[in-house]
This record gives C-alpha cells, sequence and structure tokens, in this order.
C-alpha cells in the first residue's frame, strides 16, 4: 500500500495525498464516489439537514441509526427519513434512508448484535440519523 496516492480524472489529478485523507476528506465529487459510497447532500436538502449552502459528503459509516426521538449532541446533526431499503452483507448492513428533507443517504452499521432478520425487519421504519458535524465535509461541486 502506497503512504501518498493521486486520483485522477480526464487526465487530471483530482486530489493528492495520504490514503486515508482521500478517503476520509475527499476535495471533489468525483473523488468521494471514487474511493467508496459516499453521501452527497447539496441545494435545499443541504440548507435543511446542515444548515448552510454548498455540498457536503458524509461516509456512510460515519452515520448512525437511532429511534426518530433520539437525542442529538450539541456537536451533532440529526435528519429523520425512513428505511427504504437494506442489504445485509454478512459482517455489516447498507442501509438506503430516503430523507424527509428529500435525499437517500446510505448508513452502513456493522452486525456486531444483529442478526439477518432483525436487520431485515428494519425496512419501512422511520428512523433519525445522527452524525458528528466533523464528518459532513465541504467538497468542490464541480467534478461530478
Amino acid at each position: 500500500m502506497s503512504d501518498r496516492l493521486a486520483v485522477f480524472n480526464a487526465g487530471r489529478i483530482e486530489q493528492l495525498g495520504s490514503p486515508a485523507e482521500v478517503y476520509e476528506r475527499p476535495a471533489t465529487r468525483f473523488v468521494a464516489g471514487f474511493v467508496g459510497t459516499s453521501n452527497l447532500l447539496g441545494g435545499e436538502v443541504a440548507r435543511s439537514v446542515i444548515g448552510r449552502d454548498g455540498t457536503f459528503t458524509i461516509r456512510p459509516e460515519k452515520i448512525r441509526l437511532a429511534d426518530p426521538d433520539a437525542p442529538v449532541g450539541p456537536d451533532e446533526t440529526a435528519a429523520a427519513g425512513t428505511i427504504l431499503e437494506v442489504v445485509y452483507v454478512g459482517p455489516d448492513t447498507r442501509y438506503i434512508v430516503g430523507l424527509d428533507a428529500g435525499a437517500r443517504l446510505v448508513v452502513t452499521q456493522q452486525n456486531l448484535a444483529t442478526s439477518s432478520t432483525e436487520a431485515l425487519a428494519q425496512q419501512g421504519k422511520p428512523v433519525r440519523l445522527i452524525w458528528k458535524r466533523q464528518h459532513e465535509l465541504p467538497i468542490a461541486d464541480g467534478a461530478s
């Protein structure tokens, strides 16, 4: 594994950095999607959920599923939604959540104490998604 990498798009460097830096802090939409699943919030949805203009990325593993009335800490952001799809993949489950604000977010959770039956039974349930504000990262709109 390299300690420094470059992500190219159409012959030009989109981002240069360590693997962790590129994954955790993608500079553009292209990089965010290239290095794995990434949630993007922009426009009215970003204003409604995050409270700011711009485009933001939040990695699926940084979001937690909670009950609709779960408390939110002062350093956290929350969004209400409904679990639309559940994909059980052994050690993890991927949840596709339709936000009340109008977007879809992917959430991944380890199956530490959840069986496949319990995970699949979550489909259709209302939830509150919660993440630390430090994980909603602004990215450049230019590339897609």
